[in-house]
């Protein structure tokens, strides 16, 4: 994609991946915590880059938005970043690996499947696959529209996106408060929301494809199995995201 527009806090932005580029040029990166964006051949931290790049302050925007728009714009992110320790690394001052400037993956604890970092890497497969982002929308706020609509050879694709849900509320201000519906129930839930929602884009766009993204999880499998005849008769499509990024896009 060559450039994105998009609304951040009621203004309206353009942003192409040449002004990213340049914008990044000769920035020298802060220690990478989470999340990371690779421009010019170097990781950066989302927030860091965004903020460079669009000239909004950081406390004004969030990691995923940040993230969002960078995989449109086909950049490499990765989610839950943690930089080596020093002694490891064989540049120390900027936090980054010397082989490919690529920082580790945290495994433990890390919330791989909520519905913002399925819906990156759903973008970010689709890029790298040669579709063109046609807008994506905000899940974190709950925007209204089809998650991710992308082009291809003149096929278009509507993706309704759904995370996975955790036993404890994602939101800090009620960390490790436990929410009241069990995770397998919710699931349900949401894969029905899902199922629905893909109906209602084939009826309003016949000749799109539409696709329900969803995290690997045992639990929306067994669904699957259960529907899976009724959405091929329906020509919904499910893509599968895994823990490490990777989206199978058939």
């Amino acid at each position: 994609m060559e450039h994105v527009r998009f609304t951040l806090n009621g203004h309206r932005y353009e942003l192409s991946r040449l002004v990213v580029e340049g914008r990044l040029s000769g920035v020298e990166p802060e220690t990478i915590r989470e999340h990371a964006v690779l421009v010019n051949g170097t990781w950066f931290p989302v927030k860091q880059a965004f903020e460079a790049a669009v000239g909004v302050p950081r406390a004004d925007f969030i990691s995923h938005t940040a993230r969002r728009h960078f995989a449109a714009l086909g950049f490499d992110v990765r989610g839950e970043i943690a930089t080596r320790p020093a002694a490891t690394m064989a540049a120390p001052e900027s936090g980054r690996d010397s082989a490919h400037n690529e920082p580790s993956v945290v495994d433990a604890g890390t919330v791989w499947h909520t519905e913002a970092n399925v819906q990156a890497a759903v973008v970010t497969a689709l890029v790298k696959d040669g579709w063109t982002i046609r807008s994506v929308a905000d899940t974190v706020t709950k925007e209204r529209g089809v998650d991710v609509i992308s082009e291809k050879g003149g096929l278009t694709v509507g993706v309704e996106v759904k995370g996975f849900p955790t036993r404890t509320y994602a939101d800090r201000s009620r960390a490790g408060e436990t929410k009241p519906t069990a995770p397998s129930t919710q699931a349900g839930h949401w894969f029905a929301q899902a199922i629905l929602a893909a109906m209602r884009l084939r009826g309003r766009e016949p000749a799109w494809r539409s696709v329900i993204a969803l995290p690997d999880f045992p639990r929306y499998r067994n669904l699957h199995a259960e529907t899976k005849d009724s959405l091929k008769a329906a020509q919904i499509e499910v893509w599968w995201v895994h823990a490490d990024g990777t989206v199978n896009l058939t």
